[in-house]
């Protein structure tokens, strides 16, 4: 199996040095073409405008969205989970979703940077709590049919599965500990 992480602005190298970890082939994906040659895909976080404004400028957002639409494993963290979101609840006037995971997310709905914050979770598949780094998360306010809750943080839901694609508030490549890569890998 070979892994893309989407390159174009955000923590893209975090997301590859876990996976390399795992001893899975990784690829960052900056061009359309380089999509053709992985079986799944990774959409960090960063700052989601930004990072739809240049896949769209390079020609890699209608690609990008044929993949998540493939049924290949797509994962997507913060800004990534609001790239795959079918609404972006208060996003500026210019900003583009995927519309592929049937959620509405509402961005930096914690608060700013300064608001950020770090808490164990259960995460269901994993024996053992999963420690979330939240940093200006997002929050998932509507669930649609087929969407499961995989962890939630303060009531809300933290990161949610929907087919081959999965969605994290929060950034599991920051967190030192592989097994949300595992599992999204396991399907």
């Amino acid at each position: 199996m070979k892994v893309g992480v989407l390159a174009l602005q955000g923590a893209f190298a975090a997301h590859s040095s876990v996976l390399e970890q795992l001893g899975v082939a990784t690829t960052e994906v900056r061009l359309a073409e380089q999509l053709a040659d992985v079986d799944a895909l990774v959409l960090p976080g960063g700052e989601s405008t930004t990072i739809s404004m240049i896949a769209q400028r390079t020609g890699l957002w209608d690609p990008l969205n044929a993949f998540v639409r493939s049924g290949r494993p797509v994962l997507g963290t913060c800004a990534g989970l609001i790239l795959l979101a079918a609404e972006v609840l208060d996003g500026r006037s210019d900003q583009t979703s995927l519309g592929a995971l049937d959620v509405s997310v509402r961005r930096n709905a914690f608060g700013r940077q300064l608001a950020s914050f770090e808490m164990d979770v259960p995460v269901v598949g994993l024996d053992e709590p999963f420690h979330a780094v939240c940093i200006r998360a997002p929050a998932v306010e509507r669930l649609g049919d087929g969407v499961e809750v995989l962890a939630e943080v303060d009531g809300h839901p933290a990161l949610v599965r929907q087919g081959a694609m999965m969605g994290a508030i929060f950034h599991p490549e920051l967190a030192d500990d592989p097994r949300l890569h595992e599992l999204f890998l396991a399907g």
